[in-house]
């Protein structure tokens, strides 16, 4: 096990704004706010579960903006989740939060009780974006926060959004250079679902909002995903948890329970035709090498790469070879057909 998060939700607590996105109760699928005791009762049950392994894992406090919750409240599940990681149990503790709620006091806080990794919610880096769907902060305020954690020493993780009312391809591009900028150590990336319950919803019924397509987004996200693994920084998350809240509240917009796999089957897709390019094949019986992890993304879901490289003439045979690298393909032609 490399890493795990032993997470904890603390559901739309202490965000002061309505986003016009948010129902944070069916992101997470849960609105019940955790004690001091469920904290305790959590960390325990997964240290006996993980035994050994227990050292490489983090307490994750995930759902709302835990530095803008009651000061008292937040340190009291700090205080529980602290003996953990002080002890050695656990690796540290992970909590995410909002740009505008970072200081330099909260992070002398949160560094005292084991805080080893804040995660921002930017969503976007345009202020214009930003403002249309009442996010409540500024571009300016991301980077601000960001330079403060990376000073105090935590490990950073950023949070964007593709698809946002009022945003655009090439808007979402920017962001995520303008992220990746700041060199944070981690990334996530969701792309914009329309919730029910949410001004989105509204927005996207009166017809001023129009979500993208599945397909625009996976190749959208497949730009980003190089742009930051290139630059060496980890996607940790692309697409939203898979949840039946999620599927029952949804009313547009992009989910698909296998999204980062049909990004990463889109690079692949676009390495093989950069091969086929490269030896002059157009057409005929081609084996093609990958490593033995990328297999099934190189053919795709319901085998659509197989099938898009028939419509050029190409018929594939797959091999497996543990020399080549994650998204690297190579080709030889065995008959022309």
């Amino acid at each position: 096990m490399k890493h795990a998060n032993i997470a904890i939700f603390v559901p739309h607590n202490g965000c002061p704004h309505a986003c016009s996105f948010c129902n944070q109760r069916t992101i997470t699928g849960q609105s019940v706010q955790p004690t001091a005791e469920d904290v305790l009762r959590t960390a325990q049950t997964a240290a006996r579960q993980l035994g050994d392994k227990a050292h490489s894992a983090e307490i994750a406090f995930f759902g709302g903006s835990f530095t803008a919750i009651e000061r008292h409240y937040m340190l009291s599940l700090l205080q529980a989740a602290a003996p953990f990681v002080q002890n050695g149990i656990f690796g540290g503790i992970r909590l995410s939060t909002r740009p505008d709620a970072i200081d330099e006091e909260i992070l002398s806080i949160l560094k005292a009780h084991g805080v080893t990794a804040i995660e921002l919610g930017a969503q976007s880096m345009s202020d214009a974006v930003l403002t249309a769907n009442h996010r409540g902060h500024t571009a300016e305020d991301v980077r601000q926060a960001s330079r403060l954690i990376k000073s105090y020493g935590f490990s950073l993780g950023l949070q964007m959004m593709t698809g946002l009312y009022q945003s655009s391809n090439t808007i979402d591009r920017q962001t995520a250079q303008s992220l990746a900028d700041l060199q944070p150590d981690t990334m996530r990336i969701y792309p914009t679902v329309v919730l029910k319950g949410t001004e989105l919803a509204d927005l996207y019924a009166q017809g001023l909002y129009h979500p993208p397509t599945l397909a625009d987004t996976v190749t959208l996200c497949a730009d980003l995903l190089l742009l930051f693994e290139e630059q060496h920084i980890s996607v940790i998350r692309l697409g939203l948890h898979d949840s039946d809240s999620l599927r029952q509240e949804q009313l547009a917009g992009v989910f698909h329970p296998a999204f980062r796999e049909l990004c990463e089957s889109e690079i692949l897709y676009r390495h093989t035709l950069e091969v086929l390019q490269q030896h002059n094949i157009t057409g005929g019986t081609v084996i093609f090498a990958v490593h033995p992890s990328s297999v099934s993304r190189f053919v795709g879901q319901k085998r659509q790469n197989i099938q898009r490289l028939s419509q050029i003439g190409i018929t594939a045979v797959v091999r497996q070879n543990h020399s080549l690298s994650k998204y690297q393909v190579s080709a030889e032609l065995m008959y022309n057909s």
